[in-house]
């Protein structure tokens, strides 16, 4: 694996090792535009949902947007969420939106407009997503949030997200073939069909211009470490940490700033773990976690711990963002005086449980035991 030094923003040399929570995203009040993105199942969610929430206890006016196709944000904080910015029940400054990377039908003035530019958008992929994109960046860039927080899809679609200007580009250049192509021979097309000016060439070029400015302004924006970060999310497995590293590689290509990752689902070596099966996985994730802190030595990593239900509402989120600013400290050291109690507790209800059910076996023994007797009886008879 390549090092990833290119990507960090917060190196503190070889020196203290950096924080190892999410409070350098809180302090950094210049902050504009927070990206969370990682590999699928990770966690990204959560981490962004928790984010938010953190940032609205520090920030004016906080958006978190959802830009991945299957929506999570209505399940983490159990309320529906629209394309349109809605209030967080139990805040009065944090604002969440789910927004379609697809264009939509109404997002354009009338059918004919609609069927060309659903045309050119099959004919350079991924260009249907940057115009959303735009159209929402504008939407966000009229509302006066302090910190937008962006809970991403799985990272090939983030590292699209980050190719929109260069798409666009791409967009405006086949239109401009198209135009010099095809000459005047659209307009009266157009009016052949009695569409009028609907369907003007230059009308769709304009717009197409007017989003490429939008990106290309925002764009630089993201490459501003002053205003935009991103979190990388993943979990101690090998796929994961694959994946951590070409997502910082290329935000390193792309200029933008990353210096926070967030390990979740770790299970904790001091925890007081019995089974067999934890104990290895417990070894095979601190190997992982030792690659990310030698990979990533100037990032701040952030380690969530693996916890036994799921982290849904706002109760819950707010409960769990705790290990977000403090490191997780198991709640029992192994060889303590209350862990060995406890070992001792756990211990004997198992035994109760054993003996119960081998009560329970010797009985129904019995029982099958005197069923042939009994029906050799009933034979007799």
């Amino acid at each position: 694996m390549a090092d990833a030094g290119g990507g960090g923003g917060g190196g503190e040399g070889g020196g203290m090792m950096p924080d190892p929570t999410v409070r350098n995203l809180l302090e950094q009040e210049s902050l504009k535009w927070v990206f969370v993105g990682g590999k699928g199942g990770v966690g990204k969610t959560t981490c962004s949902s928790i984010l938010s929430i953190l940032l609205a206890s520090a920030r004016q006016s906080v958006l978190v947007i959802s830009t991945d196709p299957a929506h999570n944000l209505s399940d983490a904080f159990q309320q529906r969420f629209t394309k349109f910015p809605t209030l967080v029940r139990g805040f009065n400054n944090l604002y969440a939106m789910e927004i379609d990377p697809k264009v939509e039908n109404d997002d354009f003035a009338n059918e004919g407009m609609e069927g060309f530019l659903s045309e050119l958008t099959n004919a350079i992929p991924g260009v249907d997503e940057a115009m959303s994109f735009a159209e929402m960046l504008k939407l966000v860039q009229t509302m006066d949030y302090s910190v937008v927080v962006f809970d991403t899809a799985p990272t090939g679609h983030t590292l699209r997200l980050l190719q929109f200007p260069a798409t666009l580009e791409k967009g405006l250049e086949k239109m401009m073939a198209l135009k010099n192509k095809f000459g005047g021979l659209l307009n009266q097309a157009t009016r052949l069909f009695g569409l009028g000016d609907e369907l003007n060439e230059d009308a769709m070029l304009g717009r197409l211009e007017g989003m490429k400015d939008v990106i290309e302004q925002v764009n630089k924006q993201f490459k501003d470490p002053d205003l935009t970060t991103f979190v990388c999310v993943c979990i101690p497995e090998f796929l994961s940490l694959y994946e951590t590293e070409r997502l910082v590689q290329e935000l390193a290509k792309f200029e933008i700033d990353a210096h926070n990752i967030i390990i979740n689902q770790v299970l904790f070596d001091e925890e007081a773990v019995e089974s067999k099966l934890l104990k290895a996985r417990i070894k095979m994730q601190q190997k992982y976690i030792d690659q990310f802190h030698m990979l990533y030595d100037d990032f701040n990593i952030t380690k969530l711990p693996l916890l036994p239900e799921e982290v849904c509402g706002v109760q819950a989120l707010q409960n769990f963002s705790r290990h977000f600013l403090t490191p997780y400290k198991a709640a029992l050291k192994r060889g303590t005086v209350e862990e060995l109690e406890q070992r001792v507790s756990i211990l004997k209800s198992a035994l109760q449980e054993a003996e119960s059910e081998l009560d329970r076996l010797r009985k129904g023994k019995q029982f099958e035991e005197s069923v042939p007797l009994i029906l050799l009886g009933i034979s007799v008879l």
